[in-house]
């Protein structure tokens, strides 16, 4: 970006609505930027910490983890209704390209129910594993995403991109093989085993959703403004925390909710702001991502939830004393290594098509010249 330039958006190449993110200069885009970056690492790692301290502290219900993780999606409201875009008159053209009502509330109902599956999964996975073990694993997701983006979104597979699959794959492989690792009380090697592929395939199915996101986005949508993908998080959320709450009621858990807010270790009080907090910070991930998404691209916002999955067994660290051992440490550097990898390709695909991008404009100011002379 030039610095007399106006911020642009990375968005395939489709035409964005007026919103207020487009008449910010410079410096202000970069402030966004980097706010929805804190948004997304700050809110991410808060709810992994506090999703373990939930079960440390005598939670045990999977479906209750799984409801807190979309719950908080009203909050999603507020920067709709205050950055809504001021929408011009829809042309005819622009109404006969417009995807039926029908078609949209079922894209958007089984999209939550791949968010469903993936929270369930997710919460099962942090139910067994330590947070930096669960972290790690998670960080996982670039891999996925290169594979699922790579057959979905016609991505190209180079030799940077493969690198990183094959490092973020190692790291993951250390993890599971790591005889070391730090079980949580209560939990033995079988439920180890099935936090490990539960959470594996948690980042696998969320690469997945995120590529069919991607690919709604081109051929039901057929636009991606901030408008279009906030509304995509809150109703896939909607349907997803029904489903949770559904779950929670058909299993039974409900039923146990007051003994277990009893037996909460820290209190009753802690018990619900856990709860509370937990759904907030997993709001404040989802802000960051959808803002992250609308103001550069929906792979630069999983590159940074992907750094912010390798740095939390950092601060699981200080917060729950996980043991790091040597495994660890080598796999935590091999998933930034790998993250490293992936991004350095986005950068050399950027500066190749801002070269591209000069040359046009070049060549047809020559063309321009030319027929002035």
């Amino acid at each position: 970006m030039n610095d007399d330039q106006e911020p642009f958006l990375i968005m395939d190449g489709n035409l964005m609505d007026q919103s207020p993110f487009l008449k910010l200069g410079r410096w202000q885009w970069w402030l966004m930027v980097a706010t929805n970056i804190l948004f997304l690492i700050v809110g991410q790692a808060a709810a992994v910490l506090l999703g373990r301290f939930y079960y440390d502290q005598g939670g045990n219900s999977e479906w209750m983890a799984t409801f807190v993780q979309t719950a908080g999606f009203p909050i999603l409201l507020i920067p709709l209704f205050l950055l809504r875009p001021s929408r011009k008159p829809e042309t005819s053209t622009s109404s006969s390209t417009t995807p039926s009502i029908k078609l949209v509330a079922l894209l958007y109902f089984v999209l939550g129910l791949v968010v469903a599956g993936d929270n369930m999964l997710y919460s099962v996975g942090l139910l067994y594993l330590s947070a930096s073990t669960y972290s790690l694993i998670c960080a996982t997701q670039l891999a996925f995403n290169a594979v699922f983006s790579y057959f979905l979104n016609s991505q190209k597979m180079t030799a940077l991109i493969l690198n990183s699959v094959a490092i973020l794959s190692l790291s993951a492989a250390l993890i599971a093989v790591n005889e070391d690792s730090e079980v949580p009380s209560g939990v033995n090697k079988g439920n180890y085993f099935l936090g490990f592929i539960c959470t594996l395939g948690a980042s696998a199915l969320y690469s997945l959703l995120l590529s069919l996101m991607q690919l709604s986005f081109q051929k039901v949508l057929k636009r991606e403004t901030f408008s279009v993908v906030l509304e995509m998080q809150i109703y896939t959320s909607l349907v997803a925390t029904c489903i949770s709450t559904a779950g929670l009621f058909a299993s039974g858990e409900w039923k146990g909710l007051s003994q277990e807010m009893e037996g909460f270790r820290s209190g009753r009080v802690p018990y619900v702001l856990t709860l509370v907090w937990t759904a907030v910070s997993w709001q404040v991930c989802a802000v960051g991502v959808v803002g992250l998404i609308f103001a550069v691209s929906s792979l630069f916002s999983n590159v940074i939830s992907t750094l912010s999955l390798a740095i939390t067994p950092l601060a699981a660290l200080i917060v729950f004393h996980d043991k790091m051992n040597g495994v660890k440490v080598i796999a935590m550097l091999l998933a930034l290594c790998g993250f490293c990898s992936y991004i350095y390709q986005n950068y050399l695909d950027d500066a190749n098509a801002r070269k591209m991008e000069l040359e046009s404009q070049s060549h047809t100011h020559d063309i321009e010249e030319s027929h002035h002379v």
